[in-house]
């Protein structure tokens, strides 16, 4: 899964924050506005997340709306994967965020993993 852009991950907030497809124009609206932005930048922006496989988009009158095709949490569990196929020492990465964790991101990671043995 491709790394998002500040931007990009701004347009990706907007939609998993939507109970819906939203269409540029709900996008732009629904955006802070401190950031300002050009119908064509959105358009843009989610034109590139389309090509990147990120949203599904289909017809809506003249223009599309678009919907997120994975969930923030597969879009930050892929950029975990990511580090750690990039990583020399994957090992050590893993046994540095685990003395890192706090008791309840452990406790997480635990019951996590004995719900994936059980199912192996």
């Amino acid at each position: 899964m491709p790394r998002l852009g500040k931007l990009e991950a701004a347009v990706m907030d907007v939609l998993w924050s939507a109970d819906g497809a939203l269409t540029v124009r709900d996008v732009l609206e629904k955006m802070p506005p401190q950031r300002n932005l050009a119908y064509t930048t959105v358009m843009t922006v989610l034109s590139n997340l389309h090509r990147k496989g990120m949203v599904a988009r289909e017809p809506a009158g003249r223009a599309y709306s678009y919907r997120p095709t994975v969930s923030r949490e597969g879009a930050a569990a892929a950029s975990l994967r990511e580090i750690l196929d990039a990583a020399d020492d994957p090992r050590s990465v893993l046994l540095y965020f685990a003395e890192t964790a706090s008791e309840e991101e452990s406790t997480v990671l635990r019951d996590g993993l004995a719900r994936r043995d059980s199912v192996s």
